[in-house]
């Protein structure tokens, strides 16, 4: 059964490879006879989310036991369908992240995704951080269908996709989240228009192969987001007759067990490989009966990992080791990643004081969500730099009045309670904030050299390009370049008089593995820079 299903969506992400809009999803529905029936019967779907390119098992800092792995993610995988064969899926942001992954720009995540036999994927926002040439190359060589209903403009990635499974029929469509613009570079999605997940969802559901009697949302938006999507389709006046289910991605959230909303039930796997989710759902004349399932916890635990993906990623691990295994220096403390998004880290200030320093600036504001991973004391490699900082942005610092970068911090609490990746870390200033009162209003005080900062004063800020283009929903710096009136871009690069800095050759990373070189041993601390208000 399985070697059918794969074979089927290995044709039908072939045939439907041209569709570049929604529309054209009903071209992309099998014509055999109805495999649905009224008789209540079960679907079993295997997920994973977020990948990110972490192939190989990692470890939290302070943590004993390694986690993911995806060797043993597969092992596992195969131990659950020679019992129960279900469909594979995977919820966006698996081709970037991780070295092992950005080396190759994703290819070695697709050969590792086809060697595992996955049905369908939906993109994720990162994606399309190698910019549109790169993801159409990746879509070419995917054996599988990638799906996003709501991006028009990309020629290559499909709608949605109906597969046969336990005698019965399930609709697969993808939805990302439609702020792509903002959390990949700017660049990445011109010409693209990005409709919303929702109004997406109740177009593409209306066109499904009305034979299938469970409707799967494979989603990049947030588990926060598939909850209320949930509410919308399956509640209420409005609610669907049809059972869906929501295998998430994108917040890299644990959802032990599915949560119900009326006729839906949503889930999501964690992040990098680290679950694999198993749920089964119950569908009869039209309804969801029953969804049940877990998270299965994947490590080096689970046995002997499978030999032809171990094989595979040592294939492409050797081709990045003589570089990446290379000390970069040395830290006397672990480095904290975790939240970053919400809080000030050592991390995050040891980035942000090197940004400031390279740049010269006066002070420098990052977001936390470019720091993905933490790492422990003691020697730190090449490989754990550029897992920790895997985007290629580079430093920019630019002329800014205080009252823009009030502006600026406003904007980056603006989504502290989702753990949003505008989060600022810090360099040179400290301030404090209230998330308990209204967006816009939230910074109480900025201080700049012990300070309070002037509105009706000028600094220089750095921050990285990612920031200064839009990146991340920032308008502030865009703001302050283009005040002079001669901003412009050159090969990808901004000019403008208003830049003080800007060394498109350098990215943040390679300024860190400098830092590190010249300055080792770090000790980085938490010294009360973000301070918040209760």
């Amino acid at each position: 059964m399985k070697s059918f299903i794969h074979t089927l969506a290995v044709f039908l992400s072939v045939a439907i490879a041209g569709c570049t809009t929604p529309a054209g999803a009903p071209d992309a529905q099998l014509s055999s006879p109805s495999l649905s029936s009224t008789a209540p019967h079960t679907y079993r779907i295997y997920h994973i989310n977020d990948f990110h390119g972490f192939a190989e098992p990692s470890m939290r800092p302070g943590a004993t036991v390694q986690q993911g792995g995806a060797a043993w993610l597969a092992t596992g995988l195969n131990r659950y369908r020679a019992e129960h064969p279900g469909l594979f899926l995977a919820a966006g942001d698996m081709i970037q992240g991780d070295t092992w992954s950005n080396f190759s720009q994703g290819h070695s995540a697709i050969a590792l995704l086809n060697e595992m036999h996955l049905d369908a994927m939906v993109t994720g926002n990162h994606e399309f951080d190698f910019g549109q040439e790169v993801l159409k190359q990746r879509i070419s060589e995917a054996h599988f269908p990638i799906l996003a209903a709501n991006v028009i403009g990309l020629p290559g990635l499909v709608p949605q996709i109906s597969l046969p499974l336990s005698g019965g029929k399930v609709t697969v469509i993808g939805l990302v989240t439609d702020d792509v613009p903002q959390s990949s570079h700017p660049r990445n999605t011109t010409g693209l228009k990005f409709i919303t997940p929702l109004a997406a969802a109740r177009e593409q559901i209306a066109a499904r192969d009305k034979e299938s009697d469970l409707v799967v949302l494979l989603t990049h938006i947030g588990h926060e987001q598939d909850l209320a999507l949930a509410e919308k389709l399956c509640t209420g006046s409005e609610a669907l007759d049809v059972p869906i289910l929501i295998v998430g991605g994108h917040s890299h959230t644990r959802v032990e067990s599915p949560e119900r909303r009326g006729n839906c039930a949503v889930v999501q796997a964690g992040e990098h490989g680290k679950y694999l989710g198993v749920v089964d759902v119950s569908v009869g004349k039209g309804k969801m009966l029953a969804a049940t399932g877990h998270l299965e916890e994947i490590g080096p635990n689970l046995g002997e990992p499978d030999p032809a993906i171990s094989a595979l990623i040592a294939r492409y691990s050797a081709q990045v080791d003589v570089i990446l295994n290379q000390k970069a220096g040395v830290s006397k403390v672990d480095l904290i990643q975790e939240g970053a998004r919400m809080q000030e880290t050592n991390l995050g200030n040891l980035v942000a004081d090197i940004v400031r320093k390279t740049t010269g600036a006066q002070v420098a504001l990052i977001n936390g969500g470019s720091i993905r991973t933490g790492l422990s004391k003691g020697d730190i490699t090449y490989r754990q730099v550029h897992a920790a900082l895997p985007f290629n942005n580079y430093l920019v610092a630019v002329k800014m009045s205080g009252e823009l970068l009030w502006q600026a911090l406003e904007h980056g609490v603006s989504g502290v309670e989702r753990g949003e990746g505008r989060f600022p870390q810090v360099s040179g200033l400290a301030f404090v904030f209230d998330s308990h009162r209204p967006v816009g209003e939230r910074i109480v005080s900025v201080t700049i050299g012990g300070h309070p900062l002037d509105r009706q004063q000028e600094y220089t800020v750095a921050t990285l390009d990612f920031m200064a283009s839009g990146g991340d929903g920032y308008t502030a710096f865009g703001q302050a370049i283009k005040s002079a009136g001669d901003y412009s871009e050159v090969g990808g690069a901004m000019r403008s008089s208003r830049l003080v800095y800007n060394d498109p050759g350098q990215f943040l990373r390679d300024a860190v593995l400098d830092a590190l070189a010249k300055g080792s041993p770090v000790a980085p601390s938490v010294q009360g820079r973000i301070v918040e208000q209760r």
